[in-house]
């Protein structure tokens, strides 16, 4: 082999290599539990080896919009890449949307689908957005009381067989509003035959070639605001095939998530089903933004772990001064950095998803989990855009080369700080929720984290408490200026938490090992980053 030719990094097994993912399992399902799940989320770890060589070998192909067939009939068909069809048949297989609807798991039937979507997303050219979206819209159609639209859609949604399966769009975005949803100008219109129409233009509608989707709409006649939408259930075809009342005006040309179809549509005459009450259409979507913040988190996590794979592999194999990358201190160091964010990110994201478990079993307070959910969204996406960026640096030029297949990492992650509400409107949002839920009942909750920590972690429990005193005084007096600093704060205060139980647990086990490294490193980044407006000034 030329000598000057550095080799390709090899991906392990996502599965036997994520040493993070098994021992956090191991801490947090029963063991008949974890014994029941470990065959599913073997076989998705080679799944996921072999959807990552398809990535790599499909790279160049997008999907592509055909306005018209051969004999000029207007038909929007969106052709989707091979890599997406099987995608869709192994998400159905594997149940990746049923299995929190069958709980064969109660409650922890959420963190075994937080693992199998954590090993499925970095290789699935982000198919998992279409599986988020129709998750939430499972959910939102569930908890309706809309009894036929839900016998009509949740078989379709949570089946397990790829040719009764359907994912759904969530078409909420228009180019009047973007996080603004309330500036919506879709109209509904009832006709003569009592069926509504919707008429206007949604500007960006992930996931477009879904056969359904929730979309938000103002019936006529309704105020103005958030309050005058109304949530209404469409299909995009008819049984025969035919346009249900809409065109694509083009798919979106975007910086990643480039294999994800995003489109441009109007709507002229959409025939569409109120899902509930003719109003409040945001407040009903709250539901679903539960589930696909959720997601986005998950997702996020799984990106630096795909990074930090690929990163380990490669820096045993290239040679540089002498010695391989991997022996070099200061490498060694860097990403020690970028494992400890990673460690934090996944401890939260999965955190967040036990929860959202808890909560669907009646057994987490709904309050609480409006609070946790987006502050994983918005403290997992920032970390995921910081840390991929971190480590594609760490390939040198091979990183900034798409060939490799690398830089699509960090083309794709920055969607997970954009995608379901931007970190700003997330840290408004979770104050919102915290004057709902009450300070007192996050920092208890954090508390219970820390309870029955050995002595060698009072330290950095103490940091935590620290911290969420700090944030405790600043949300006296809140100001709207400090809310992202606030926001990090409670997110990061939280994952260090997460992070020195599972610590705790590691210990017990492994003595030999030093379970604080990575939560140490993670607190000297920094926990408490409250200011006053007048020090953010300076």
């Amino acid at each position: 082999m030329d000598p000057f030719l550095q080799p390709a990094p090899d991906l392990p097994d996502p599965w036997a290599g994520d040493a993070p993912l098994q021992e956090h399992l191991a801490a947090s399902l029963p063991p008949e539990v974890l014994g029941a799940v470990r065959p599913s989320l073997e076989a998705m770890g080679r799944t996921a080896l072999d959807l990552h060589a398809l990535s790599l070998a499909d790279r160049l192909n997008e999907p592509r919009h055909i306005p018209y067939d051969p004999w000029g009939r207007r038909v929007d068909r969106i052709e989707v890449t091979d890599l997406w069809k099987r995608a869709e048949r192994i998400a159905a297989e594997q149940g990746l949307v049923a299995l929190p609807y069958e709980k064969p798991h109660g409650a922890f039937s959420r963190i075994h689908q937080a693992a199998l979507l954590h090993l499925f997303h970095p290789s699935s050219d982000v198919y998992s957005c279409p599986l988020a979206m129709t998750d939430g819209a499972a959910r939102t159609l569930a908890r309706s009381g809309n009894r036929a639209l839900a016998e009509r859609a949740l078989p379709h949604l949570t089946s397990r067989d790829p040719a009764a399966f359907w994912t759904s769009g969530q078409w909420m975005t228009e180019s009047a509003g973007g996080s603004d949803v309330g500036l919506s100008s879709t109209v509904a219109r009832r006709g003569e035959d009592g069926r509504w129409r919707l008429f206007g233009r949604k500007w960006f509608t992930s996931a477009a070639a879904s056969p359904m989707a929730l979309t938000l709409a103002r019936p006529e006649g309704n105020p103005e605001g958030g309050k005058g939408l109304a949530m209404f259930y469409v299909e995009t075809r008819d049984a025969e095939g035919n346009l249900n009342g809409f065109t694509v005006n083009r798919l979106k040309d975007k910086l990643g998530t480039r294999k994800l179809p995003t489109a441009e549509l109007d709507l002229d005459g959409m025939v569409g089903e109120p899902v509930g009450e003719l109003a409040d259409g945001v407040k009903a979507m709250a539901s679903m933004l539960t589930v696909t913040r959720t997601w986005n988190a998950v997702c996020a996590a799984s990106t630096l772990r795909r990074g930090l794979a690929l990163l380990g592999d490669y820096a045993l194999k290239r040679m540089a001064f002498g010695a391989p990358l991997a022996e070099k201190p200061l490498f060694r160091d860097t990403l020690a950095g970028v494992e400890a964010e990673a460690q934090a990110a996944f401890q939260l994201a999965f955190h967040a998803a036990a929860c959202l478990g808890l909560e669907e079993a009646g057994a987490f307070d709904p309050a609480l989990l409006r609070v946790l959910t987006p502050l994983a969204k918005l403290c997992t996406g920032k970390q995921a855009v910081a840390g991929v960026s971190e480590l594609i640096e760490g390939f040198g030029g091979a990183g900034y080369v798409e060939d490799t297949g690398l830089p699509v990492l960090l083309r794709d992650a920055q969607v997970f700080s954009i995608w379901e509400g931007t970190t700003d409107v997330l840290s408004l949002e979770a104050m919102k929720a915290l004057h709902a839920a009450g300070f007192g009942l996050f920092q208890a909750h954090v508390e219970g984290l820390l309870a029955g920590l050995p002595d060698a972690m009072a330290p950095m429990a103490g940091r935590v408490r620290s911290a969420l005193g700090r944030a405790g005084g600043w949300w006296s007096q809140a100001e709207e200026a400090g809310a992202r600093r606030f926001a990090f704060t409670l997110a990061r205060s939280l994952e260090l938490a997460l992070m020195l139980r599972q610590a705790a647990w590691s210990a017990a086990r492994r003595p030999e090992a030093d379970a604080l490294a990575a939560p140490g490193r993670f607190a000297d980044h920094g926990v408490d980053l409250i200011r006053s407006v007048r020090e953010a000034g300076r």
